[in-house]
């Protein structure tokens, strides 16, 4: 009877020690009998059974009882673990590579992107309807585009160069310069300026003789635009012309006669013909007009003045 004593011992001892490894398997090391009990902690409810089962049997049956544990659920938890310790292990390597992301910092000016002094100053301006110039100081090319067509240049200004072309009716230009871009004010193309300016008191007097008025200049017209040379010019009347002279701000300058008759025999015929041109007073008055045409702006002026004489000579 005391062997039987023994053995049932001995066999009690085997259960608890088979629970405490068991338990440990599916908890870990960290064994704490108060939080087994737990309900969020406790093992599995068919291991659990299993172990119950075997408790009873030793009650029941004395010496005589076997333990069956579930292999497979343990296999399970087994696996479980595993997972769980591998999601762990990914889980923390993700926090790292997080941390060790670099901060987004700008991005570095490439040496094509360097910033480049602008190749014109700031108050630049270009001329509608008209030839312009454009100089470029800088080391990489301009090109100078319409806004409506940026497909094609209109002119490319090598480094160190002055290139002349033409606009019509641009708003602005485009300026490209490396990678930059900058806008250009095109400024109205204004129309020609005609002053006719006497120059001699001779036809304030109450005698006005033509022979004098044709051996002196009685007018000075002067023709001011910001494109003489696209400028064309006529006139006409009984007059006669000099010039054109340039003057220092390189207006056009004209000097202006009559041209009536080269004797009296002449003026006496010229009279007869031109009557109509009698004035009650009994002077003559003849018309001289100054025609000035833009040929790109398609820009018309015509300006006249009028000649005074009362005989041809004294």
């Amino acid at each position: 009877m005391a062997r039987q004593n023994k053995d049932s011992k001995f066999i009690i001892y085997q259960v608890l020690y088979i629970f405490v490894v068991t338990v440990l398997a599916l908890k870990g090391a960290g064994l704490d009998l108060g939080e087994v009990v737990k309900k969020e902690d406790t093992v599995q409810k068919e291991v659990r059974d299993s172990l119950l089962a075997v408790i009873d049997s030793l009650n029941a049956k004395g010496l005589s009882f076997s333990i069956n544990i579930d292999t497979n659920v343990v296999e399970q938890n087994i696996e479980l673990k595993k997972q769980i310790a591998s999601l762990s292990t990914n889980l923390k390597d993700l926090a790292k590579k997080i941390k060790t992301v670099p901060k987004p910092k700008d991005k570095p000016i490439e040496k094509n992107e360097i910033k480049l002094p602008s190749p014109f100053s700031k108050t630049k301006t270009f001329l509608q309807y008209a030839w312009n110039t454009a100089e470029n100081k800088g080391k990489v090319p301009v090109r100078i585009f319409d806004p409506s067509n940026m497909a094609e240049p209109i002119v490319v200004v090598p480094p160190d160069e002055t290139v002349k072309f033409d606009l019509t009716d641009q708003d602005e230009v485009i300026v490209n310069f490396g990678s930059q871009d900058e806008r250009v004010k095109v400024v109205k193309n204004e129309p020609p300026k005609i002053n006719i300016e006497s120059v001699t008191t001779k036809m304030s007097k109450s005698e006005i003789y033509v022979q004098e008025l044709q051996r002196i200049t009685v007018f000075r017209v002067t023709i001011s635009d910001e494109r003489i040379d696209q400028l064309k010019i006529n006139y006409t009347g009984p007059i006669n012309v000099t010039g054109p002279t340039e003057d220092k701000e390189g207006n056009l300058v004209y000097n202006v006669s009559l041209n009536i008759a080269r004797n009296e025999a002449k003026f006496d015929e010229w009279a007869d013909r031109n009557e109509n041109l009698q004035e009650a007073d009994g002077r003559y008055k003849a018309n001289f007009f100054f025609d000035v045409y833009d040929v790109k702006s398609k820009h018309k002026v015509n300006v006249g003045d009028s000649f005074y004489f009362t005989d041809y000579d004294k």
